[in-house]
């Protein structure tokens, strides 16, 4: 198959933006069509992944790029300072979007879905690429049925900018339509130190690691009457995230507006 989806990736200097580029470039069906990071420094694609006689130059411009190239998607990962911008700017040219950066809000994520439809593209929001990840969420969801009382524990490198992740927000969300009620409170207890129990979503405690060595990785963890249960999750390599993000950008074409969570596309 020829290949015909054009794809602009940015923040393309980052570890996942150099593992992304590298997955477009070798995908058969899809087309690298530029690199864009804020940071850039004349930097080549050859260069940046080891891959030779790509002559391709790291852009620094998004609004410019765009204004020169054709780009049918465009993948960000950046963080959460600069991802709404980006975004505007691509839906406002009528460019789909594929979203791996966290910490957009609720509001935001409305604004940015009225944007996609106004003009007619696609927006996927997707907190974790990896399949993997996508089937630890599910799992969880259905056990809370049988076992409301929960807590998530998500890990990462200590490089990520934003907690909790997004993953264990959307898996707390997730739980919360089918816990058969919610998580139960001591209320004899109390911090010593501020923040020592965890983060509240939707009334379910939510503890974030941030470590050297990590990449990442998250647990659930349901108790009962004598036993619990613990559905995890690990991501060691980057290239765990590659099936998945090349499956939404592939099918991010055929979307009107916003899909948030990659379990909408599986």
């Amino acid at each position: 198959m020829a290949k015909h989806i054009k794809v602009l990736v940015v923040g393309a200097l980052g570890k996942m933006g150099i593992e992304t580029a590298k997955a477009i470039y070798r995908d058969k069906d899809l087309e690298l069509s530029g690199l864009v990071d804020i940071r850039a420094k004349d930097e080549r694609f050859s260069e940046l992944t080891g891959i030779k006689g790509v002559d391709m130059t790291v852009g620094k411009d998004l609004a410019e790029f765009i204004e020169h190239h054709q780009v049918d998607a465009m993948i960000d990962f950046t963080n959460p300072d600069v991802v709404y911008n980006n975004i505007d700017i691509c839906l406002g040219n009528k460019i789909n979007c594929v979203i791996g950066t966290t910490g957009l809000s609720d509001e935001e994520l409305k604004q940015l879905d009225r944007k996609a439809l106004d003009n007619q593209v696609g927006l996927a929001v997707i907190p974790n690429f990896a399949i993997g990840a996508v089937l630890m969420m599910k799992f969880a969801r259905e056990a809370a049925a049988y076992l409301p009382d929960v807590e998530i524990l998500e890990l990462h490198h200590n490089q990520k900018m934003d907690a909790p992740s997004g993953t264990a927000i959307k898996t707390a969300e997730m739980i919360s339509e089918k816990q058969s009620r919610k998580t139960a409170i001591n209320p004899s207890e109390f911090e010593k130190i501020k923040g020592a129990r965890g983060a509240d979503c939707n009334s379910i405690k939510i503890h974030s690691v941030r470590l050297p060595g990590l990449i990442a990785h998250q647990e659930v963890i349901f108790g009962g009457m004598g036993q619990t249960l613990i559905v995890r999750h690990d991501t060691y390599d980057r290239s765990g995230f590659m099936p998945g993000l090349l499956m939404v950008t592939k099918k991010v074409l055929d979307i009107k507006g916003l899909v948030y969570g990659l379990e909408k596309l599986i």
